[in-house]
């Protein structure tokens, strides 16, 4: 699995966030800087914390799993993808998104940090880098207090680099490289709180997850 390269601008149609671009468009709705990250509310009553993995996925069928999550998850919903470069965490956002219905380019947020897409499913998928930010409390200049408020599945990358401000209600998944040169990956993944149900990695005879 191969890393992904990292685009500077989204292709036409998709909303590109820069983070004063965010912090102006926060301030003009009324945003300030919010007392906790609890604007995203889960779909489900609670529900026990339920985890799966490590599971071992080649890149196709890390691929299939991201694209029945975009396809079959309840929003709102927050994925925070946890791993090193090139562990695959764009390959699985870029999967979820497609699932979703989004087509087109799916371009790395590395540079303009959020990108917005709505997908044909019929809910937004927003998909954040944040490897880039030097403080945590960047991310409210991202519009994150608005983030997850309605029908929306949250990709963040990177989530560490704001790991304090994540909300309780979300899944964490974790990709790690086995061994150099692998060419598949190990996944596990953890629900903390009311997140919504995630569906897991089911292969076929073949191996190949359906």
């Amino acid at each position: 699995m191969s890393a992904l390269s990292p685009a500077d601008d989204g292709p036409a149609g998709i909303a590109g966030v820069s983070p004063g671009a965010a912090g102006a468009a926060g301030a003009a709705r009324g945003g300030g800087s919010p007392a906790g990250a609890g604007a995203f509310v889960a779909s489900s009553g609670p529900v026990a914390g339920d985890a799966f993995g490590p599971v071992t996925l080649t890149e196709a069928m890390l691929e299939a799993w991201g694209e029945r999550i975009g396809l079959d998850a309840g929003v709102p919903l927050l994925l925070a993808l946890r791993g090193q470069l090139g562990a695959g965490k764009s390959v699985l956002a870029r999967a979820i998104a497609r699932g979703a219905g989004v087509s087109g380019h799916l371009p790395s947020p590395t540079f303009n940090l959020l990108y917005r897409y709505h997908a044909a499913r019929g809910i937004d998928v927003v998909h954040l880098d944040l490897y880039r930010l030097e403080d945590p409390g960047e991310v409210w200049e991202l519009g994150w207090a608005e983030l997850g408020e309605g029908e929306e599945m949250v990709l963040v990358e990177w989530p560490e680099r704001a790991e304090a401000l994540l909300p309780p209600d979300r899944w964490d998944v974790w990709l790690e490289i086995p061994a150099e040169e692998a060419t598949v990956r190990s996944v596990r993944a953890q629900r903390r709180g009311a997140a919504p149900p995630l569906p897991a990695p089911r292969p076929d005879p073949d191996g190949v997850p359906r």
